[in-house]
């Protein structure tokens, strides 16, 4: 029977290092690649639109790109199981490829389907393409259970050698498209999808593997940037991004991170001196993999309830708190205009991302992370469920991250990068005419100064909605309460896998003895950055 093949997109969106589009060209007389807008994404998900635009400009780059190998796309409305199976016997498929996926919705989906596709004696071929590594082989060197540090994940990422090359594309891909196809498999237009393109923002990043390719070709030219890189010394508030802007690429696979970590291998081969991970961008790609490692194990891994690695703390409920952080009218000038960037833009840096999820949890309004983390999955381009999960408990200090007594100031912190509070004043024009001494507590502006900038705080700009310095001693007390509380098997613990050393286990002297000190040493680390005011 000739091999007619299904190739199914869904991250992944790019011909090149794509092995499981390879897999479907590979002799097939007819290959049929197609998208599917899963109505599940629509009513679950927390799509904003901002994403919808960057996955549709990525899926009309997809289908030229696909046109340059006798290809189209084939863009298709419905439940994947229901759609598939309708096609296999429509099109007459022999075989199903696509590229694996860990989040918990796409597993059971994907098991569905496979199920399907057997009864239906369709060959289903899986390829990993979307991690550096499978991640399932790195929960296996690991003994069975995923590294819950980033300095174990490294030990073991060493142990499995280099990551695999990125394959070629493919030459050729044969395709029977109709005459009518625009018309029954077109990409479709934000309109059409009932979604309102007036409310898109400043298209800055715009979606598709070419745009991710000629990003990425960009950055590393810059040779001299790319060895010297350090991840914290980068800026939050710059007006230009101070990062390489490739995290909605790689979320929708339009730009492979196997191909991402060569280019940059290379560049370090012919430059002995450069940074390393954590710091360095090839540390960032380790991070990433660490974060999809950890979640496609984890239960639970998106919330607090149940989640075995998470701490479990009684974090308030407070709507308008919640609200006016998300719509970015906190009353503190450097978190509303990285909220309002955020939602204008769909990205901020990373030590903005820092700065708004530690004043939302543990810093300022103490309310639950998993509130934060819905927001960010709407308004980010780069949205990923592993890497949000995890980076908002990071930031909360429930799991990864311990150290609940370092909190950033929604004053200082934005102080230490931008003085003049450029950054303010473009994403919030009602500031832009406050004195520099004021920008960062305009509250604190005597009234003449605020008549005389066009901005009276409480009518034309929120007053702060909590005190910082008198909220943020409590909140550390609060947090300090909740890890005194935790069962004694601390989630904070990696798990051991095997090869692993233990260590002895103490006496009962001994271990309270180490649990004193510990706790003495955490005291006087909470009172001096209480002292401080970090």
């Amino acid at each position: 029977m000739a091999k007619r093949s299904i190739h199914w997109f869904r991250k992944g969106l790019r011909i090149h290092d794509n092995p499981s589009l390879i897999a479907a060209c590979e002799n097939a007389v007819d290959v049929k690649p197609i998208f599917i807008l899963d109505p599940w994404f629509s009513e679950n998900g927390n799509v904003g639109i901002n994403r919808w635009r960057f996955l549709l400009q990525t899926l009309l780059d997809l289908d030229a790109n696909l046109k340059k190998i006798n290809s189209r796309l084939f863009v298709i409305k419905g439940k994947p199981q229901e759609v598939l199976i309708d096609l296999f016997k429509k099109w007459n498929i022999t075989t199903l490829t696509y590229e694996l996926d860990t989040e918990p919705y796409a597993k059971l989906r994907d098991a569905d389907v496979d199920d399907l596709a057997r009864e239906c004696g369709v060959e289903v071929i899986r390829c990993v393409s979307h991690t550096l590594y499978d991640t399932k082989r790195i929960v296996d060197k690991n003994g069975g259970s995923a590294p819950l540090t980033y300095k174990r994940l490294q030990t073991v990422v060493s142990m499995l050698g280099l990551p695999p090359k990125p394959v070629a594309e493919p030459s050729k891909c044969p395709t029977a498209v109709s005459m009518n196809h625009d018309q029954h498999y077109g990409v479709p237009d934000l309109k059409s999808l009932h979604k309102n393109p007036n409310e898109c923002g400043p298209c800055l990043f715009p979606g598709g593997e070419t745009e991710a390719l000629s990003r990425l070709d960009r950055m590393m030219k810059k040779t001299n940037w790319v060895c010297t890189f350090e991840k914290p010394k980068t800026e939050p508030n710059s007006l230009q991004p101070s990062t390489t802007v490739l995290s909605p690429y790689l979320k929708f696979g339009c730009l492979s991170a196997r191909t991402m970590y060569h280019r940059l291998h290379e560049i370090y081969k012919q430059n002995k001196k450069h940074t390393a991970p954590p710091v360095s961008l090839e540390g960032q790609l380790l991070w990433r993999e660490f974060f999809y490692t950890v979640g496609s194990v984890t239960p639970n891994f998106d919330q607090m309830v149940d989640n075995p690695i998470c701490i479990q703390i009684p974090w308030d409920t407070n709507v308008e708190f919640l609200a006016a952080w998300k719509q970015g009218r906190t009353g503190y000038p450097f978190i509303d205009a990285i909220m309002t960037q955020l939602r204008e833009e769909g990205w901020i840096h990373h030590l903005a991302r820092h700065a708004v999820a530690c004043f939302l949890t543990r810093g300022d309004l103490y309310i639950s992370w998993e509130e934060g983390k819905k927001v960010f999955e709407e308004y980010l381009l780069d949205a990923d469920w592993s890497l949000n999960a995890a980076n908002w408990m990071w930031l909360s200090a429930s799991s990864f991250f311990y150290q609940y007594f370092r909190v950033y100031s929604p004053i200082a912190f934005g102080k230490k990068t931008d003085k003049d509070g450029s950054y303010i004043r473009k994403y919030l024009p009602v500031l832009k005419n406050m004195p520099t001494q004021y920008i960062y507590e305009p509250w604190t502006a005597p009234l003449k100064v605020q008549e005389k900038a066009g901005c009276i705080i409480g009518k034309d700009y929120p007053k702060p909605i909590v005190e910082h310095d008198k909220i943020r001693p409590i909140n550390i007390q609060r947090m300090a309460q909740a890890y005194k509380n935790r069962p004694d098997k601390s989630c904070s613990g990696e798990t051991k896998g095997k090869g692993q050393k233990r260590k002895p286990e103490l006496k009962t002297e001994e271990r309270n003895s180490k649990k004193a000190k510990t706790t003495s040493k955490t005291n006087k680390k909470i009172t001096d950055f209480m002292k401080e005011g970090k």
